[in-house]
């Protein structure tokens, strides 16, 4: 596949692990250079010790998206390794939100559901700010947030309003940067099986009280494990069915 990406420069948030890395990986195959960034070192040492080393035009940078010091310090230093920047992927926060930020808002601890809103949204935001000017400079750029499922969830989360606030969003931030030759647009991948899924379904599991086998013709976790799609495979069919929006 030819998505047209050789030599181009793209950050990955979340680049260590699940979509992200997915993401970042696919972007590697096409000739782009990426940089994976993750907050916790351990994981972005060993995603970059994967497959970082085979890249010449690759690298791994620590940062907190929280903190705009950090972005700043981190998008400076990869356009000066990388030669600039052409592509942004905003994937960098937990799956699903934290326990404790989502579901029945009586149940919802304000201090979590803040923290999410920050990591998600507008972490995002922090980025795409800073990331904006090396696009406008190189004349072509694409913003793709990674988003979730969530308004289709009658439950308190701060995916919700990075989904919906965060669409409005992307056709503001396509308007505001579409005569630079910059797109922006957010995607819903929906629940995906990546590398931590069994952890987290078992933790489901057990906050519900749900064996995960098979139970009098009920449908187990297992079996919507198994039909999750993985996160390979939702970046290879995004990226198939955007073939036309990249320029040659």
């Amino acid at each position: 596949m030819d998505l047209g990406l050789q030599d181009k420069h793209a950050i990955v948030t979340g680049g260590s692990r699940g979509i992200g890395k997915a993401i970042a990986r696919e972007l590697a195959r096409e000739g782009a250079d990426v940089a994976i960034v993750a907050r916790n070192k351990a994981d972005l040492e060993a995603t970059a010790r994967s497959w970082l080393p085979r890249r010449t035009g690759a690298c791994s940078l620590a940062a907190d998206v929280t903190s705009k010091e950090q972005v700043d310090r981190m998008v400076a230093k990869a356009a000066q390794q990388l030669g600039g920047l052409h592509i942004l992927v905003n994937s960098g926060s937990a799956p699903g939100g934290s326990a404790t930020a989502t579901g029945p808002i009586e149940t919802v601890i304000d201090e979590d559901l803040l923290q999410d809103f920050n990591v998600k949204y507008v972490g995002a935001l922090r980025c795409s700010e800073l990331s904006s000017p090396f696009m406008k400079t190189a004349g072509w750029g694409r913003i793709i947030n990674i988003s979730g499922g969530t308004p289709a969830t009658p439950a308190i989360s701060a995916r919700r309003p990075q989904c919906r606030p965060g669409a409005h969003d992307k056709n503001a931030g396509s308007f505001k940067f579409g005569r630079h030759g910059i797109t922006v647009n957010c995607i819903h991948p929906g629940t995906t099986r990546t590398e931590r899924t069994p952890s987290l379904l078992a933790a489901r599991a057990a906050q519900l009280g749900v064996s995960r086998k098979r139970r009098s013709g009920k449908t187990s976790l297992r079996t919507r494990r198994g039909a999750m799609p993985s996160a390979a495979w939702w970046t290879l069919r995004r990226s198939r069915s955007s073939r036309s929006s990249w320029p040659r």
